[in-house]
């Protein structure tokens, strides 16, 4: 494996990343940008963004023969769509098996509190978070959520399920190697992505939604979106590596109107996860007011300002007017150390 530049933006990137770990000096800059495509970024999700962004980009470099990259990156997006399915289909299960509603957020309060629903979840997240904190949990910073409270609530079929996750990583590894710059960028921003979206967030979470389509994108339409940053900046060495390339979808015995909805295809399909995405969480909401069902809750807590109504001594009802995320973050405090887990109905309404 040779130095250069791209291996050298690889290193930066991951310097990056340990700079974030090691200081908050940087938030105020990044943060603003990576809550655009990590949904929410944190601390957490910057690092591992920046570390796997700048080692795909090493990574890119190091397999010398040639090696059938379109194959690869076919195989990368059904695993990637697999493991997404499956992700959410283990939130299904684990619902299931606790008697909890789907349309919930499950809240588990054993060590840090740690959340998870079927619009955004993190059951994959919290067997990785165990590893980590197995290996290096004294490092780990208090401001870094690795959800293992809800490690003990996983089904046993999540442990195969995460196994795919490194498989991914090697397929999308293969995928990338020996590509013109911009998409060689491009397949490591969006693997990046899916592979974070994959454990934290699910199907329908903001990263594995850009990381899925976006590599997708590069497969049908990689040529072109070479062909046209090579023109504009005028890059000969870029329009000269693309050659290389035969484009996927081509003009070839197929009429206009089939060539244009083949071209177009992609993003048809972010239009229409983004919609099922709304159509879910509009589906499953509780407009009237939120449902708080606490399991093995402690007499007289204390729960402050919350205007919090209760049904029975696990169910209560919250005024619809408070934000969900508001809610959820507000009733960790008095419930600290006084339940088990809780969960809260979710309603899309309150961000509106």
């Amino acid at each position: 494996m040779k130095l250069n530049k791209t291996i050298l933006v690889g290193f930066i990137f991951i310097l990056l990343g340990g700079v974030i770990f090691a200081t908050d000096l940087l938030n105020p800059i990044i943060r603003p940008i990576t809550h655009l495509f990590l949904m929410g970024s944190s601390k957490g999700k910057d690092i591992m963004f920046f570390g796997l962004l700048g080692l795909l980009l090493i990574l890119s470099q190091t397999i010398p023969k040639e090696i059938d990259v379109t194959k690869y990156l076919k195989i990368s997006i059904v695993i990637g769509a697999v493991l997404l399915i499956l992700g959410n289909l283990l939130e299904v299960v684990f619902r299931l098996q606790m008697g909890i509603k789907l349309n919930t957020i499950f809240c588990a309060m054993s060590n840090t509190m740690s959340s998870t629903s079927i619009l955004h979840t993190h059951l994959l997240k919290s067997i990785l978070g165990e590893v980590i904190t197995q290996i290096i949990g004294p490092f780990v910073q208090s401001n870094i959520n690795t959800g293992v409270g809800l490690y003990s609530y996983v089904p046993t079929i999540g442990f195969l399920v995460i196994l795919l996750l490194p498989v991914l990583f090697v397929t999308l590894v293969l995928a990338n190697q020996k590509r013109a710059w911009f998409t060689n960028f491009l397949l490591a921003f969006f693997s990046s992505c899916l592979l974070i979206g994959s454990f934290d967030g699910g199907l329908w979470a903001t990263p594995s939604i850009v990381g899925i389509l976006g590599i997708w994108l590069v497969y049908r339409n990689g040529y072109y979106l070479n062909l046209i940053i090579g023109t504009v900046l005028r890059d000969k060495k870029l329009l000269q590596k693309n050659e290389e390339i035969q484009p996927t979808y081509r003009n070839i015995g197929l009429s206009e109107a089939r060539y244009l909805f083949n071209r177009s295809l992609p993003i048809l399909i972010i239009l229409i996860v983004v919609a099922l995405r709304f159509t879910v969480a509009f589906a499953g909401a509780e407009p009237d007011y939120y449902t708080v069902e606490i399991s093995d809750i402690t007499d007289n807590v204390d729960f402050g300002d919350i205007p919090i109504e209760k049904i029975s001594n696990e169910t209560y009802r919250v005024d619809s007017n408070y934000n969900e995320m508001e809610l959820i973050n507000d009733l960790k405090v008095p419930l600290n150390n006084s339940c088990k887990y809780y969960t809260v109905s979710w309603n899309i309404y309150s961000y509106l």
